[in-house]
């Protein structure tokens, strides 16, 4: 009958996906899962997943208290600063084709902490954690594996250049951008907003889109293993990829978090309790991807007088003693929104 509704006999399901964000050193982390991935062929590795887990509504009394509950059983984190970010309900998310199974509908989650004391440099990522994380089959691991096109702190990534851009221009002439009158913007278009391609600028937030539009355009394993239109031609070198939609969910992660620098201090949920200025720089140029001048950050962090000294110094340094600082926590009740406004990208 027209306008029936679809009928769906596996019913729904409501999963929790967490993207826990760390740094250490120099180094943004995400806690990743091991994972048993039917997706992988032969001679390809398993896909790593975000931590995952169903919501039980007769267990836990709202989503969060479900997400935190779970993601200690399965980690061993107590998890501190979270905050909801999406829903997803993508049909296929977690479905094989011809799966008649329930439907997937995830609820992702940021969530921030800490991995020990001060950074020392950055190190191999793969040690950082602790017995009792890798007991539990999980591991903190670099983000920019799964996005190596992000990291802008040593310059633009020869990647954009030397094989993203070709081949997203490549697919961009495949179709003009009158071609599909269901959208506003057309491919070049979008080429331009979101990887800065023909004199348009980068913004360091739009990590999504530009996730969104190498998965469109056929050219991430994800789109591969989805069986998307043109997934021949993905490129195994952007990135890792992730089980099911969860580099999606990391890349909205990232862009939120970003974002947040700007108008929230949560850059000192990944800070140890006291800090140089120093430590402080690379991890905001680690979450932003961005290299920061030494002494206009310092002018921009006694701007927005986010930190006080501590009186004390650092010897670990491995120069002159670096003056010790802490987050300052009445910064919250003397203004609305108390960031670190970056500015553009010089």
């Amino acid at each position: 009958m027209t306008g029936q509704a679809p009928r769906h006999d596996g019913g729904l399901e409501i999963g929790l996906n967490a993207a826990i964000v760390a740094v250490r050193g120099d180094v943004p982390l995400i806690l990743s899962v091991a994972s048993e991935s039917p997706d992988a062929g032969e001679g390809r590795r398993a896909a790593e997943a975000l931590p995952f887990g169903p919501f039980d509504p007769l267990a836990h009394r709202t989503l969060e208290i479900g997400l935190r509950s779970w993601v200690e059983a399965q980690t061993t984190l107590k998890l501190g600063y979270v905050e909801q970010l999406y829903t997803f309900g993508d049909r296929g998310r977690h479905a094989r084709p011809g799966d008649a199974g329930p439907h997937v509908v995830s609820v992702g989650y940021l969530a921030l902490t800490r991995v020990g004391g001060r950074g020392d440099g950055g190190g191999e990522a793969a040690t950082i954690g602790d017995a009792a994380l890798a007991r539990a089959g999980v591991a903190f691991r670099p983000w920019y594996d799964r996005f190596p096109w992000e990291d802008w702190r040593r310059g633009r990534p020869a990647i954009l250049d030397e094989v993203m851009l070709p081949a997203m221009r490549a697919w961009v002439a495949e179709a003009p951008d009158d071609a599909d009158p269901t959208r506003a913007i057309g491919r070049s278009e979008r080429l331009r907003l979101f990887f800065g391609a023909d004199g348009g600028p980068w913004d360091e937030e739009k990590v999504l889109e530009r996730y969104e539009l190498l998965y469109e355009a056929g050219l991430v394993d994800e789109a591969r293993r989805d069986g998307r239109g043109g997934a021949a031609a993905a490129l195994p070198a952007l990135g890792r990829a992730m089980r099911f939609d969860h580099r999606r969910i990391l890349a909205t992660a990232i862009s939120r978090l970003r974002a947040k620098l700007k108008y929230r201090p949560v850059v000192f949920e990944l800070m140890p309790d006291v800090f140089t200025l120093t430590e402080l720089q690379r991890t905001v140029e680690a979450i932003s991807g961005r290299h920061l001048h030494k002494q206009n950050f310092r002018r921009l962090v006694e701007t927005t007088a986010l930190v006080e000294a501590t009186g004390e110094t650092s010897l670990t340094t491995g120069g002159r003693p670096a003056g010790l600082y802490r987050f300052r926590r009445d910064v919250l009740r003397e203004r609305p929104a108390p960031g670190l406004r970056l500015g553009s990208r010089g």
